[in-house]
C-alpha cells in the first residue's frame, strides 16, 4: 500500500473511531507526541490557546468531549489524502444544534504526529 492510501486508511480509522467514541482505538492513531489544534479548545481551555500537545492531553480532552456530548457524530464530506497529510471536511452533528461545517488536517508519519482543526 503506498503512502497515499494509509493515510487514507488512517482516517478512515479515525472517523470510525471517533464516531464509535471509542478513547482507546482514537489514541492508537496518533503519536505519543501529537499535537492537536482546535478553535474549540481555544474557547474551552483558554489557558492551551487552542493547543494540546501528547496523548495525555488529548485524552483528556476527547474523554470531556465525548461525556459532554454522547451524540456527538462527524459526518465525512470529503477526504483528500497525499503523502504526507490528509485533509477531511465534515459535519459535526449533534442532535438539537445546527451542524457545524469542519475541515481538518491530519499530519502522519505512520501515525497523527499532528492535527488542526478549521470551522466554517
Amino acid at each position: 500500500m503506498n503512502k497515499q492510501e494509509y493515510n487514507k486508511q488512517v482516517a478512515l480509522h479515525w472517523f470510525e473511531a471517533f464516531n464509535e467514541h471509542n478513547l482507546e482505538k482514537l489514541l492508537q492513531l496518533y503519536d505519543d507526541n501529537a499535537t492537536h489544534y482546535s478553535p474549540k479548545l481555544k474557547i474551552r481551555m483558554p489557558e492551551t490557546n487552542g493547543l494540546l500537545i501528547g496523548k495525555n492531553e488529548l485524552t483528556a480532552w476527547w474523554k470531556d468531549a465525548f461525556e459532554r456530548i454522547p451524540n456527538l457524530y462527524y459526518n465525512c464530506t470529503s477526504l483528500t489524502a497525499n503523502d504526507d497529510r490528509v485533509f477531511l471536511e465534515y459535519l459535526r452533528k449533534v442532535p438539537g444544534e445546527v451542524d457545524i461545517l469542519v475541515a481538518e488536517v491530519l499530519e502522519i508519519d505512520e501515525r497523527i504526529i499532528a492535527s488542526r482543526v478549521y470551522h466554517g
